[in-house]
């Protein structure tokens, strides 16, 4: 992606969250020289901040998400159990825009449509290896009910609702009937090393620097 597409992919979502009466923390308008400063070392740190993606394939219409992180753990503190094990993130997703099927090893998240369209997810349960069961129903609590679906069946959400995914239940998600904004309250995110994708492609964008950057995305960090 060019620098100048991010940057206006950045503007253009900020501007939505705040249709909905999102206000973001004050790090969220810090110049790059800030975001590089000794202030900002635990936000670097805990990967807070702005993250726009395409996957690294080029086609962030067709393929891609736009996320702020607000909030974030330490992944190494999970193993006793105390201290900040949880995260938050702010999403949008664009109508009929992918964000491609995978799953987390660590990551239980609810994921909530905060508003615009639908948000349609995409389910199948994992097999004994991990992998996609494409045969074997999933099912998933949504907002207290337990839902049962077929292997790739499609959950809708409507604003309001929301769905939690553990470990492991692979999921894909697009909006349709305008774009979503998404809420994910999750533990702890690492997204550097959780992720896991059904397609060879990577997390993050890979950035041509054609301007200077607005704002520092996750990746710059």
């Amino acid at each position: 992606m060019k620098r100048s597409q991010i940057n206006e992919i950045l503007h253009e979502g900020h501007a939505f969250m705040k249709q909905f009466g999102v206000i973001l923390p004050p790090f969220a308008s810090w110049s790059p020289e800030q975001m590089r400063g000794d202030e900002a070392k635990l936000i670097r740190d805990r990967g807070l901040g702005w993250d726009i993606t395409d996957y690294g394939q080029g086609k962030f219409d067709e393929l891609g998400l736009f996320l702020f992180t607000t909030r974030n753990g330490a992944v190494e503190d999970l193993s006793t159990g105390r201290g900040m094990l949880y995260a938050e993130k702010i999403m949008i997703t664009r109508e009929n825009q992918l964000s491609p099927m995978h799953r987390h090893n660590l990551k239980a998240e609810d994921i909530i449509n905060r508003g615009g369209g639908d948000l349609i997810i995409e389910l199948f349960a994992p097999d004994a290896k991990g992998n996609i069961d494409r045969s074997s129903d999933v099912t998933v609590p949504s907002d207290g009910i337990l839902r049962t679906l077929p292997a790739g069946g499609k959950l809708c959400l409507k604003p309001g609702e929301s769905v939690t995914l553990m470990p492991g239940i692979w999921h894909a998600f697009w909006a349709e009937k305008g774009d979503c904004l998404i809420g994910e309250v999750s533990t702890v995110n690492d997204d550097r090393t959780d992720n896991v994708f059904e397609m060879k492609i990577g997390r993050f964008a890979k950035v041509e620097e054609d301007v200077a950057p607005d704002h520092l995305l996750v990746s710059d960090y």
